[in-house]
């Protein structure tokens, strides 16, 4: 006898083995008091070694008896649902989804519990693995059969939703609830964004919500997290190379394929995977599909109104709205009207305004698929807006002042302009020399930099610098004269408590953000980069006034083309003059010290 049972352990079953009764007569005793079976079943049922044969011999009785499994049998229900049906033979998952849709169609009090059952799918399966003796749980990144697994949780959730035509009202919350941590593994968050995008294609009416929930998580990506500088997220030790906006000696990053830090990975990741939809979304054998492209560019917009506008130094996620946009010259120019649109608003608040005009410059002047007349007619109405703003203030009577909680949106608008013009007007005058000085000169920039509220004062100074250089090189407008005014007129001197003189000056009073500066992102940037437009230095002779040229400007040069950042905000110990001596050529005024760092 002792024997037979070492074989009866040791050796396989040659049939399906269950104990207890039907599942019928299980509920029967149930409702009777007699709960025996019913414990039995759901412990068999729980069983990790649980054969396919068992499994489809009880989903077969379930169905059987599926109108008596109402909210008492929630348990027994939930030990149903966490059958491993996803990895089993083809007849177990037939079977399973016959099961779930008639599970949903006569019970919809199950109908959450299954959409939650199914979205947990959407990421490969928790394992357990020993590092340095200690047990961590994490994704099982190398499971083959995952591509398999995921097309079965999309033909059980297109069956529930044929079933239940009310799902996707139910589906959203849970979406959201059962999104992973930001910081799980780049593959696990990389599955759940391609599974919820796959969704979108067969119920079309949860894409816009899908996509505000995946950005949303993007956006935190990007802009959570202590700032780390360029050299910490390329991997490059012993480089210091903070970055905000730049004009960039080193616009392109190494040519490397991974990146060194985890948080730039896994938005590269995710950032590949939008941009990969986006693509299949508006491509139909390989030409743009004019109605599916403008849908998704509404959904997408839609999108960047409410989260990427409002957010303050997010560095990549709005380059998916850049990149759909280099499809058709239409969706570019639809784009920049947005923007303008806003810019103009006087109902928008101040804090978008500026912000849609720090888009709309920062795409004009890094889009390379916005043709120059594109650029020009944005020009125009800036300019023209300019103009008319400073006509009001001229009627007005009053001495204006620079009040940037007054005319936020003015000065945002002119260093918009003064940015496309230092990154365009290479463009503008190659070509025809004599016609793209007449535009420039057009545009009457001399009463902009002169008008009483002395924009060059208040927008970032390695903009107004730039500008200067280039429209003193082709005698546009000369802006030096003012820069020195302005520097000379700096705060009053404080007497520090340390003792010496102290000025203090906020380099960027506007908060400046140029969301399309250099795109840093390895595997997705090479979507990127044949689109961008790199900075492209100016010789020497183009950036230096003719009578200045002080020692050390060549090196402070070198700082701020490389993206250096000023690691103070005051200036201690010099008076206005030495002040003012320091910073008069453009090829020494650094970027703001502290105001936006990119996260990575």
């Amino acid at each position: 006898m002792e024997m037979d049972g070492l074989d009866f352990l040791n050796s396989p079953p040659l049939k399906t083995v269950r104990f207890g009764g039907s599942v019928v007569e299980t509920l029967t005793k149930y409702r009777q008091g007699d709960s025996s079976d019913y414990e039995l079943l759901k412990h068999q049922l729980a069983d990790p070694e649980i054969k396919d044969a068992q499994i489809i011999s009880w989903l077969q009785e379930f169905r059987s008896c599926v109108t008596q499994l109402n909210k008492d049998h929630e348990q027994l229900i939930y030990t149903v649902l966490r059958l491993p049906w996803v990895s089993r033979s083809q007849a177990v998952v037939e079977e399973y989804m016959t099961f779930l849709s008639n599970l949903v169609s006569a019970q919809t009090v199950y109908l959450c519990s299954c959409l939650k059952m199914v979205v947990s799918h959407f990421t490969p399966k928790r394992v357990t693995i020993c590092e340095g003796g200690v047990d961590i749980s994490d994704s099982d990144d190398e499971d083959d059969n995952l591509p398999r697994n995921f097309d079965r949780c999309h033909q059980a959730l297109q069956l529930i939703t044929r079933y239940v035509p009310a799902t996707s009202r139910f589906l959203m919350p849970i979406v959201q609830e059962n999104f992973p941590f930001v910081q799980k593994s780049s593959r696990t968050l990389e599955c759940y964004v391609h599974n919820l995008l796959r969704m979108t294609v067969y119920i079309p009416s949860i894409r816009r919500d899908v996509l505000e929930v995946i950005i949303g998580k993007m956006l935190k990506l990007d802009v959570s997290g202590s700032p780390v500088n360029q050299s910490a997220l390329w991997g490059r030790e012993g480089e210091k190379s903070q970055f905000i906006f730049n004009f960039e000696s080193n616009d392109q990053p190494p040519n490397t394929t991974v990146m060194a830090h985890p948080v730039a990975e896994r938005l590269d990741t995710l950032m590949a995977v939008m941009m990969s939809y986006i693509k299949d979304v508006c491509h139909v054998n390989g030409s743009v599909h004019v109605e599916r492209t403008k849908e998704l560019y509404k959904d997408l917009l839609s999108v960047f109104d409410k989260l990427i506008l409002p957010t303050h130094g997010s560095g990549h996620v709005q380059y998916m709205h850049f990149y759909l946009c280099s499809f058709r010259l239409a969706l570019a120019e639809a784009f920049l009207d947005h923007l303008w649109k806003i810019l103009q608003s006087p109902s928008q608040p101040a804090v978008l305004r500026q912000a849609a005009a720090g888009f709309m410059g920062s795409f004009l002047a890094r889009a390379k698929f916005v043709p120059l007349p594109t650029v020009r007619a944005c020009l125009d109405l800036l300019l023209s807006w300019i103009h008319r703003y400073i006509d009001s203030q001229d009627s007005s009577g009053r001495q204006a002042c620079c009040d940037i909680s007054l005319h936020g949106s003015f000065y945002s608008a002119c260093q918009a302009v003064f940015y496309t013009l230092i990154f365009r007007h290479r463009g503008m005058l190659e070509g025809n020399m004599k016609k793209g000085l007449e535009y420039l000169q057009s545009l009457n920039l001399e009463r902009v930099v002169m008008c009483q509220l002395n924009p060059l004062k208040v927008c970032l100074p390695l903009v107004t610098n730039m500008f200067a250089a280039i429209t003193r090189k082709y005698q546009v407008v000369f802006c030096y004269s003012i820069i020195e005014r302005n520097n000379r007129h700096m705060l009053p001197v404080v007497r520090s408590s340390a003792g010496g003189d102290s000025v203090t000056t906020n380099t960027n009073p506007l908060d400046s953000f140029f969301p399309f500066d250099p795109y840093l992102l390895k595997s997705s940037g090479q979507l990127i980069e044949p689109l961008y437009q790199v900075w492209e230095e100016l010789a020497d002779s183009e950036l230096l006034p003719a009578k200045i040229g002080q020692k050390g400007s060549r090196e402070d040069e070198d700082d701020f083309l490389c993206g250096e950042i000023p690691q103070s905000e005051g200036i201690v110990g010099m008076t206005p003059s030495s002040y003012d001596s320091n910073l008069r050529s453009p090829s020494s005024v650094g970027s703001p010290p502290f105001s936006y760092q990119k996260p990575f």
